[in-house]
């Protein structure tokens, strides 16, 4: 039921132009099903604001006109948002706050495990370093790196600027994906590859709590025997929503031609993030169900009502 799209290619095996070729290409081709009322585009794997400036710019020039609020994601100077960049490990930060208030645990010196260092694994890292936890190990499609102590995340941000790979990267000890997702630490954040955690590893996972920040990291059968073991897990769906939501935020802005101050955004979705998390966090304890079902419990029930409240026509 989702507007996902894409194309089967290399983007790093591809020249700019070649890519702006193939972004302009798919951009026609799905014209006439998006639009700012209708789908509209983000940033997903493989793509980056430059790739949404060349949608925007190529439905702008079908439509003789500035069509700001087609994608989101975009530059700040052609109408994104501020923040928007940072959105998703943002949202990612704010979820581990609401998790170690609940849980009365300090995130101070608590120790983090993040598998993933795109957009999503790298800013949330260095978000978390940042609040003051210890993130020991983080990880790429190459492998990772691991100190116990800790990792300084500024520094392997500017190893990786050219794309080198943190299996080689400086600051500790090498190790495997698989060697990541098991460390004993506080938090692992799966930030990834969907599907990383499956019912052959989570006998294996030490983390005490483990927030989603890919889409569908965790396997049903992963999901069950880390019940078992009594990890407590954040759903993709709730713990990765700060990019929509600032997506959603960036529309807002381009629909009325009125941009925020980056501090606006992050205070709107420290107040969306930590709503969402109480209802979810609320609606699990008086069910006695995961955080999981919960989730989905209160996104049907919303959509339930909302169709009874319409009614149904003709």
């Amino acid at each position: 039921g989702g507007a996902k799209g894409g194309v089967i290619v290399d983007p790093k095996s591809l020249s700019e132009g070649e890519l702006e070729n193939l972004t302009r290409r798919y951009a026609t081709e799905i014209s006439i099903v998006i639009g700012p009322n209708e789908d509209i585009p983000a940033p997903d794997m493989g793509t980056d604001p430059q790739i949404m400036a060349w949608i925007m710019d190529t439905i702008s020039m079908h439509r003789g006109y500035t069509e700001a609020g087609i994608v989101t994601g975009k530059p700040v100077a052609i109408g994104g948002t501020l923040g928007r960049l940072e959105a998703t490990g943002r949202g990612l930060l704010y979820i581990a706050q609401q998790v170690a208030r609940q849980h009365n645990v300090a995130l101070e010196g608590a120790t983090v495990a993040v598998q993933g260092f795109g957009n999503v694994g790298a800013v949330a890292a260095q978000l978390l370093m940042q609040a003051g936890a210890k993130v020991v190990a983080v990880s790429d499609s190459s492998g990772g790196v691991y100190n116990g102590n800790w990792l300084n995340i500024d520094t392997l941000l500017h190893y990786q600027k050219d794309r080198a790979p943190l299996a080689t990267a400086p600051g500790g000890d090498h190790i495997s994906n698989a060697e990541l997702l098991a460390l004993p630490v506080d938090f692992l954040v799966p930030s990834a590859m969907e599907g990383q955690l499956t019912g052959g590893n989570a006998g294996d996972i030490r983390a005490r709590f483990i927030i989603e920040g890919a889409n569908g990291p965790t396997t049903p059968e992963a999901d069950a025997i880390l019940a078992e073991k009594g990890a407590y897990v954040v759903p993709d769906i709730l713990a990765n929503a700060g990019g929509v939501i600032v997506s959603y935020f960036e529309w807002v802005q381009d629909l009325q031609f009125y941009f925020w101050e980056e501090n606006e955004v992050n205070e709107k979705l420290h107040k969306v993030m930590t709503r969402a998390y109480a209802d979810v966090a609320a609606t699990a304890e008086q069910r006695k169900i995961s955080m999981r079902e919960a989730a989905m419990v209160l996104s049907v029930g919303r959509v339930v009502e909302a169709t009874k409240l319409r009614g149904i026509y003709p």
